[in-house]
Formats: C-alpha cells, sequence, structure tokens
C-alpha cells in the first residue's frame, strides 16, 4: 500500500507498510520503528504494552524538538500504556494513539504540513 505525499525534499517520508516492517525514504527498515523529519531509529517494543519513555530516547534528540507522537500499535487500535502518555504530557509532547495504518498517513501529511511529528509505529500484524 503506497501512501507517499509531496513533500519537502531531506523529510523521512513513510511510502509503505506491511506485517513485516516498513518502507521510509526507499530503504526497508524490519520490525518497529521511530520515524521522524530528520531521522528514523529502530523502536525496541514488541507491543503496545512494552512501550516505555525510555523506548523513545532517539526522538527526543530532534531539533527542534517533536511536538506531536503519533503511536501506531499494529494491525488494530490499542491505547498507549498510560504511564507513556503521562510521561510524554510532562514532556509537552501531544499523544495520540492509533492503528498503524492510520499513524502512517497522518504522520505524513502532518510532516508535510512542516508539523514537528513522530511515528512510533508497530508493524500490521
Amino acid at each position: 500500500m503506497d501512501i507517499t505525499p509531496l513533500v519537502p525534499e531531506g523529510r523521512h517520508v513513510i511510502e509503505s507498510y506491511d506485517t513485516d516492517g516498513f518502507r521510509i525514504n526507499g530503504e526497508r527498515y524490519p520490525g518497529p520503528v521511530i520515524v521522524w523529519p530528520e531521522g528514523v531509529a529502530p523502536w525496541a517494543v514488541s507491543d503496545i504494552a512494552a512501550a516505555a519513555i525510555d523506548t523513545l530516547d532517539a526522538m527526543f534528540a530532534a531539533e527542534p524538538p517533536i511536538e506531536i507522537l503519533l503511536i501506531g500499535s499494529g494491525e488494530n487500535f490499542e491505547l498507549a500504556p498510560p504511564a507513556l502518555r503521562r510521561a510524554l504530557s510532562e514532556r509537552r509532547i501531544a499523544v495520540e494513539s492509533m492503528d498503524t495504518g492510520a499513524a502512517c498517513r497522518t504522520y505524513n501529511v502532518l510532516m508535510a504540513e512542516d508539523r514537528r511529528v513522530a511515528a512510533a509505529l508497530l508493524p500490521a500484524r
């Protein structure tokens, strides 16, 4: 499923996703990932329940800082753990949980609008 929008050069675009991983800027990333306009990193979680603030460290180095985090929980919607939502709120980062397909599409739209967005994504299994 190709979801590539028109975006400024040099930004990380999620081109497709499937049950095994993601294609971002022409490169294949197996397993869970965190993506933001200037970077991509593996996300060391096996399911949404394992998502914790320390699993998002790569994203916190982004400059300017990320303002919105989309969490893609896989094929089905699952809410991010309460402790993670609280920790992100304390850092003044808005968090939205959704299924992975919706998170990929929403990331691309917000990133194309030059918003400071990141997506933490589980494959759509």
